[in-house]
């Protein structure tokens, strides 16, 4: 499968690169050609021995062309994608899909009439950290789960022009949390029950610079995500909270792994007291070492070229879309709701 880039920025380079891995392990996959509006983009791409299309036009007319990677800031997602479906070309989209669920169906209506594979790039699925998480859930390492707090914080505000305005489709909702909500929702195999997101705009921004959001599933579990990047002491990656343990993953570094601590003993016979602050608790006071146990374990290894070998399986179709049209959909209902309890300030109820 020979695919090609709108939209040669810093994610196409990504692409490119992990394409060219996925063909040194002796995939049948090359990356050919991109397309750009900047020609400096474009002199680059030469310098990579890659076709430099003068237009997009130019592009979707090469039959040698099997796949489109479309890769432009993220209100183009939806004309470019629709194209390339009309031209017959299988179709990545980067993330988030699109700026409403309209435009989605759009881009899957396109896809389905022209009988090719449209999927969207939710790399985030092969993340160390959240496959080491998503294991020690589905295991039931630490009893049931009944709290998940996923975070991603940084201290450099929005990076580049584009995600700074929201017509573009800036800000951290589509940015960052159109992964981290897709996590959950990969994870949690659960009905949602309600939604509460509160967004920030500390920097002056017209778009979200960061956010918190509560999502609540039916068993009561919550899934907290708060994603900053005004933060220069960040909280941990990952806090999940069980019945019989605790978890936390520092951040992405795979040396730091991830800690956790099960409870052996829940009633201690002799807990002591702490003074606390200018108080006393026993409520708040250490366990003993003899009533838990601490573990640290190294993060999973996940096959990080495992998307493109997906893709080009499911386009040859000898295996189902990895990224499916329903949990797409579904995570752009969430970051809709999202968006609307932030304008209210209401928790939005709704069981889906």
């Amino acid at each position: 499968m020979n695919f090609a880039i709108i939209g040669y920025g810093g994610m196409a380079g990504y692409h490119e690169r992990k394409i060219k891995s996925v063909k040194e392990q002796g995939f049948d996959v090359d990356i050919i050609g991109v397309y750009d509006i900047d020609p400096a983009r474009l002199e680059v791409a030469r310098e990579h021995g890659l076709i430099a299309y003068e237009s997009a036009d130019a592009l979707l007319a090469d039959k040698n062309v099997d796949a489109v990677l479309v890769a432009t800031p993220n209100n183009f997602h939806c004309e470019y994608t629709v194209r390339a479906a009309n031209a017959h070309k299988h179709v990545i989209s980067e993330k988030p899909i699109a700026l409403s669920s309209a435009e989605a169906k759009m881009m899957y209506d396109a896809a389905k009439k022209n009988g090719v594979l449209f999927e969207v790039h939710q790399n985030r699925r092969w993340d160390k950290d959240f496959v080491t998480i998503k294991k020690l859930y589905e295991e039931g390492t630490l009893g049931k789960v009944y709290r998940f707090e996923s975070r991603v914080m940084g201290s450099n505000g929005i990076p580049g022009e584009w995600r700074r305005k929201k017509a573009s489709g800036g800000g951290m909702m589509l940015d960052w949390g159109v992964h981290m909500i897709d996590q959950a929702l990969y994870m949690v195999k659960e009905k949602i029950t309600d939604i509460y997101c509160r967004m920030s705009y500390i920097l002056g921004e017209d778009c979200d610079d960061g956010f918190e959001l509560n999502i609540g599933f039916e068993s009561g579990l919550v899934y907290r995500i708060a994603i900053g990047t005004n933060t220069f002491i960040p909280l941990p990656r990952w806090q999940v909270y069980g019945t019989d343990g605790t978890a936390t993953i520092k951040d992405w570094n795979p040396n730091a792994g991830c800690q956790y601590t099960l409870v052996r003993e829940r009633v201690e016979k002799d807990l002591q007291g702490i003074e606390a602050g200018n108080g006393f608790t026993k409520t708040m006071s250490p366990r003993s070492e003899k009533s838990i146990t601490n573990y640290s374990i190294p993060l999973d290894e996940p096959d990080f070229i495992g998307f493109y070998q997906k893709f080009v399986e499911a386009a040859k179709g000898n295996e189902e879309p990895f990224v499916k049209e329903a949990e797409v959909m579904r995570v752009m209902k969430v970051m809709e709701l999202a968006f609307e309890s932030a304008r209210t300030n209401t928790v939005i109820k709704e069981t889906f």
